[in-house]
């Protein structure tokens, strides 16, 4: 039996794109023992993931205090040199997974194309075919390192049958009814460059209603709920508000049995672009090449300046990204995408 372990710590959007990293060494060594390495926002994920065999949880945020150091480093170290593995994956390419990835025990440790704070000192860079393309196929260029085949290209999620249930019960509450075409929005992001105009997103959600589509407005924390609230205030006809109502699993539950998910380059969009549903991704600082919708590349829009894919978390001119995005654009790119 062959084991693996993974480096991929966070954020979400990040860590389902590396998702088929792991489904590609299953496919081609289905006995293989897979440890991966996340923070906790991506850990509930990873929980549904069935070909990792083991989660070993990395708490930042705690090591960042001399006395959490102190307290966390032995234990970490000593679950991380529980076993030999025949292969290291640093799938960050950044000091703290280096870090990780040094203390690892392993004669073979390799890292994305795009390695840097000097992680490719512990982990040789894997510069494959695919180095300008899409992050999937970066990550999954590693996993082509060690003789994997990649015969298919997964995101291996399962709900828990009981989160499925929860769904349910929470959607219903919300007042979604079974049966109805819903549509997914999701409008917030870490970066703000990256978060559309409320009053466009509203202009959408009453226009989807024409196609006896329902608008769901999706989010988490206090920023995302103002933007929900200011949606609705500029809606004819209310949508179905989930900001703050769902877990992960149950987010994942409710993307992957919608018609379509619309938002800008994060983490909701990608799960959706992942479990192949019909996604419109609105880009501005960030490369669709790189990052568009994984398999949709067609239904990113970019916005038409010079400046896009700066990869700046705010814009040194003080522009507004995704303002240069229409509503007729999103529209146009929607009947196509959902063949309305």
């Amino acid at each position: 039996m062959k084991n693996f372990l993974i480096i991929k710590l966070s954020a979400i959007g990040d860590v389902i794109h590396a998702l088929p990293v792991s489904y590609a060494i299953k496919e081609t060594f289905p006995d293989a023992h897979i440890t991966w390495v996340v923070e906790p926002p991506s850990y509930e994920l990873l929980k549904m993931n069935p070909c990792v065999d083991r989660i070993i949880l990395f708490q930042k945020k705690n090591f960042r205090t001399l006395k959490g150091f102190a307290k966390l480093f032995l234990p970490f170290r000593r679950e991380l040199q529980r076993e030999n593995y025949d292969a290291v994956l640093d799938l960050q390419g950044l000091f703290k997974s280096a870090a990780i990835a040094f203390f690892a025990r392993s004669n073979i440790k390799l890292g994305i194309c795009n390695m840097r704070e000097f992680s490719d000192k512990v982990s040789t860079p894997v510069v494959g075919k695919n180095s300008t393309g899409h992050i999937v196929e970066r990550y999954l260029d590693t996993a082509r390192a060690i003789g994997c085949k990649v015969k298919e290209v997964k995101f291996p999620l399962e709900i828990p049958p009981e989160e499925i249930e929860k769904t349910k019960i929470i959607t219903e509450l919300a007042g979604m009814r079974a049966g109805n075409k819903y549509a997914v929005l999701a409008v917030g992001a870490n970066w703000a460059n990256k978060r559309w105009k409320t009053e466009s997103f509203a202009e959408i959600a009453d226009w989807l209603y024409d196609f006896e589509i329902v608008p769901v407005i999706v989010g988490n924390g206090a920023v995302d709920e103002q933007r929900a609230a200011e949606i609705e205030s500029f809606m004819e006809i209310p949508p179905i508000n989930l900001v703050n109502q769902t877990t992960l699993p149950q987010l994942a539950c409710v993307v992957k049995n919608s018609s379509l998910v619309l938002g800008g380059d994060t983490g909701v969009v990608h799960l959706a672009a992942g479990l192949k549903i019909p996604t419109v991704m609105l880009m501005g600082p960030t490369d669709a090449n790189r990052n568009g919708p994984y398999g949709q590349i067609q239904n990113a829009i970019e916005i038409m300046r010079r400046c896009k894919a700066c990869w700046k978390r705010t814009c040194p001119r003080n522009l507004d990204c995704l303002e240069y995005i229409s509503t007729e654009q999103v529209k146009e790119k929607i009947l196509v995408a959902c063949s309305l």
